[in-house]
């Protein structure tokens, strides 16, 4: 049912609107004057708002502009004895959903409010289906350092400032850079994501930057790049340790500037982009090594935001254990499972070297291969076979031929070699001594992603 709130100042239109409309089945609210209606506007939620111009204190237009503030969602249609085209236009103006003079035509603001309500049940869609879409998951722990994370978020994020994220991979970086875009003046546009440790770094100017065509040899049409890509909203830039001197110097003098210069051209294109790094690196280290410049480095780092390994904040464990539990099933089709508490006892003793992206695996592998409640010993049996003993996993009774039995194995290795490098493709293949594209063929076979 629809929740509307008329506020005028003459009780006898308040009284015959609320009747009316409650008889047509929304759920009405009445308020007296503009300082009680904006209290009310603060406190509860409508769908739409039937407003008087002329009233003592806070008038109806004065009343308009604050709840642009307020509630800019929330379509304000303005009623008035004394209406005019002038007055009209300039309520329109200032954002309101329509004019109507009074006594009202009791058809047309019928069908006034319905279309209202019905634009704000799309806005509410829309937004419903925006999220599903980005996949932004909540960030779950209350541990003291989770709570400083969202309390830094929630200061940070509405402001301009550049934000570095530091911690180790898989410990959720990405989702605190999507949070940080997510409460900022930028949610309406695009959030670009770059990986710059995924990308060679022969094409990562281009990548960032776009290219002319004929720029080079492969350039065979124009490319549009990062930065214009994310022009009015937030560009992150992942894993920016593993970026080259010369991309560096190209990324200080955009964030100088406000402008940058595509690959083989000569034109000075305008960007409006804000800045929000991460890396697993330790940046000061890498400046003294001299593969970092300080000058980016300060650039970066307005505000700095650390996110801690889940081993440091093994309490948090149950509350993202259920949380992936419950996604999980619900992917699956499962009925929801559950853990026992020596579940959770078990998977605090658990070394995450992977950290949350490591948790997520091992949840998926309890929630096919356990029953109904997840224990403390399917935790031990499923968790980390590496650092089990002799076959937790009971495999070797589960493969009859050695080849099949050698195909497991290595998509185990794999995977977890990927994880513990962030999907890194080439620092992987260089750490466990097999070329880039026999890796990726590895990767198809056995029909790995990163989630």
């Amino acid at each position: 049912m629809a929740h509307i709130l008329v506020i005028d100042d003459e009780k006898a239109i308040r009284d015959t609107l609320k009747e009316i409309l409650e008889y047509e089945k929304f759920n009405v609210d009445v308020a007296e004057d503009g300082k009680k209606g904006l209290a009310m506007l603060q406190k509860d939620e409508y769908d739409a708002v039937l407003c008087d111009v002329k009233m003592p204190g806070i008038d109806g237009m004065e009343l308009l502009d604050q709840a642009q503030g307020l509630v800019p969602d929330v379509p304000i249609i303005m009623i008035s004895g004394h209406g005019t085209i002038e007055l009209a236009i300039e309520a329109t103006r200032k954002g309101a959903y329509d004019f109507i003079s009074k006594p009202p035509d009791l058809n047309r603001l019928l069908i006034t409010i319905r279309n209202a309500v019905d634009k704000t049940t799309l806005v509410t869609e829309t937004k419903v289906l925006k999220r599903k879409v980005t996949r932004t998951f909540d960030i779950i722990g209350e541990t003291p350092a989770i709570a400083k994370i969202k309390d830094t978020i929630e200061k940070v994020a509405p402001t301009e400032a550049r934000v570095l994220i530091t911690g180790e991979n898989g410990t959720g970086k990405e989702l605190v850079s999507r949070w940080i875009h997510e409460k900022s003046t930028r949610a309406n546009a695009k959030l670009i994501e770059v990986n710059c440790a995924s990308i060679p770094t022969e094409l990562i100017e281009s990548e960032l930057f776009g290219h002319e065509k004929g720029s080079f040899t492969s350039a065979h049409k124009q490319r549009i790049g990062k930065f214009e890509q994310a022009h009015g909203g937030t560009l992150f830039l992942d894993e920016i340790g593993d970026m080259s001197m010369a991309a560096q110097s190209k990324v200080l003098r955009a964030i100088q500037e406000g402008k940058i210069t595509r690959v083989g051209g000569d034109i000075e294109i305008k960007v409006d982009v804000r800045i929000v790094a991460a890396t697993n690196k330790n940046l000061l280290q890498e400046i003294e090594e001299s593969n970092f410049r300080m000058d980016l480095y300060h650039r970066l780092s307005v505000i700095l935001i650390h996110v801690p390994k889940l081993n440091d904040r093994v309490d948090d464990i149950p509350l993202i254990a259920n949380s992936f539990l419950g996604e999980i099933c619900a992917e699956n089709g499962l009925a929801l499972k559950e853990f026992t508490p020596d579940a959770f006892e078990a998977l605090k003793e658990v070394n995450w070297t992977g950290n949350i992206r490591e948790l997520r695996n091992v949840i998926e592998r309890l929630v096919i291969l356990s029953g109904e409640a997840i224990t403390g010993d399917d935790v031990y049996i499923y968790s980390n076979p590496a650092q089990r003993g002799s076959d937790p996993f009971g495999v070797v009774d589960s493969y009859q031929k050695l080849q099949e039995f050698r195909d497991w194995a290595e998509k185990v290795f794999i995977e977890r070699k990927l994880i513990g490098n962030g999907w890194n493709v080439a620092k992987t293949a260089q750490e466990i001594d097999i070329q880039r594209s026999h890796l990726y063929n590895k990767i198809t076979k056995y029909e790995l992603s990163r989630r």
